[in-house]
């Protein structure tokens, strides 16, 4: 069997948990090749797509070689920019999710990968999937793995429901103007007509909520969607001596240590911007907070503390271990991968009931859900667990994400999905 999976990154969370499944699979026996648009790393058995080439017609070359003299002779004035097809867009507030269009100057069905293989497996495909060529043209069976709502969405990531947060802690509703909803009602119906043209496709997704989702979704609906979590190498991300883990990353041992993890702050569906608010209601002088990831900047304050970015899966392991409690204060989300892995390395888990987390934490048991979206219930639960250090038995929370999203148990519900659509 000759998997393909396809991904548009190789780094970040939807690259991650693509990268798991892949080692996974390779580590089961089975032949799998990653396809990328953007390569950084060096993954085993990866590959890079380079766009299409397109050769120039006779007037186009006409017309080059025409403004190259004009240009010389300086009679050439380029024309002016024409107004873009979605004059919302240069007014979309910086707050929300990206974007994307579902079209590319990349033909996956040309690469050789794609002509070996058995089974196409796609994940995070944004800017990298042109889905007009890739469905018209494609003849293999489809797997497509969900890390966002974009595939059935128009041009948005996540129906983000809140575009910020007022002086009180509450969150700011966000509105959708009449330009949004018709260029995202354009898109819908250009994705559902293209994917309709493909019979063999099956989709998976993370988590239950994420599956309810694509299973209402237009473009989705009456297709066959499944729910695998995403897996973690349990000798990675496992429990480390916590009094050994703050001497090796110099964190003082006589203070409770809330951890935030976020590729980018800047991101602000991550909800950075709550826990700073209510990190000032409650922080105390037995109380640290711990931040790991990029372009985060703290107030300055003796209790805040950046250890930057960090990309050596052990020593994130090392971190959680070192925590008291990781925080995810997230507005919406899948499955994040953070909470993954501080479960597995036995650190409690705080977070807003939403989306995939409110699966992921079992409240009371290794986490606690807030009681809603705001500044004020996320300070109450994170002093319960402060001050309640007792509530959790760290070795359980560990014992129970193993049996659950071990990358083993991933790879072979990938393995049984992959046999059962190729009759094999």
């Amino acid at each position: 069997m000759k998997v393909l999976i396809v991904n548009t990154f190789d780094r970040g969370g939807a690259a991650n948990a693509c990268k798991r499944l892949h080692i996974g699979l390779l580590e089961a026996e089975v032949e799998s090749k990653v396809l990328l648009k953007n390569k950084q790393n060096n993954w085993s058995q990866s590959f890079l797509l380079p766009p299409k080439r397109s050769t120039p017609s006779l007037p186009e070359k006409l017309r080059t070689k025409s403004i190259r003299i004009l240009k010389e002779l300086k009679l050439y004035s380029p024309p002016k920019k024409q107004k873009p097809e979605t004059p919302f867009l240069p007014n979309r507030s910086e707050k929300l999710e990206i974007y994307s269009f579902p079209y590319s100057n990349y033909d996956i069905t040309e690469s050789p990968l794609y002509q070996q293989a058995d089974i196409i497996n796609l994940h995070w495909v944004a800017n990298f999937l042109d889905y007009k060529s890739f469905f018209l043209k494609n003849t293999k069976p489809v797997v497509w793995t969900l890390h966002d709502m974009n595939p059935f969405l128009g041009i948005d990531h996540y129906t983000e429901k809140y575009i910020g947060i007022d002086r009180h802690g509450e969150p700011i509703s966000r509105s959708v103007s009449k330009e949004e909803s018709k260029i995202n009602r354009d898109f819908v119906d250009f994705k559902k007509d293209c994917i309709e043209q493909i019979e063999n496709l099956t989709v998976i997704t993370p988590s239950r909520w994420l599956a309810a989702e694509a299973s209402k979704s237009e473009v989705f609906k009456g297709r066959n969607v499944k729910v695998i979590p995403y897996g973690l190498d349990d000798k990675v991300f496992a429990p480390r001596d916590q009094k050994t883990s703050r001497e090796i990353l110099n964190l003082p041992l006589d203070k409770k240590i809330i951890l935030f993890v976020a590729d980018s702050v800047a991101n602000h569906r991550k909800g950075f911007s709550y826990l700073v608010k209510a990190l000032k209601e409650f922080q105390t002088e037995e109380t640290l907070l711990c931040a790991v990831g990029r372009n985060i900047k703290l107030p300055s304050n003796d209790n805040l503390i950046e250890l930057g970015e960090i990309k050596d899966e052990r020593l994130m392991s090392v971190v959680y271990s070192a925590a008291d409690v990781f925080v995810i204060p997230s507005l919406i989300d899948n499955l994040p991968n953070t909470v993954l892995e501080s479960l597995m390395c036995g650190t409690p888990v705080v977070g807003f009931p939403v989306g995939g987390i409110s699966e992921m934490i079992n409240h009371n048991k290794n986490g606690l859900l807030t009681e809603g979206v705001s500044v004020s219930s996320l300070v109450k639960a994170l002093k319960d667990v402060i001050d309640n250090p007792e509530m959790f038995d760290r070795k359980e929370i560990r014992r129970a994400a193993k049996e659950k999203y071990d990358k083993k148990v991933q790879a072979k519900k990938y393995i049984e999905l992959f046999n059962e659509i190729l009759k094999i």
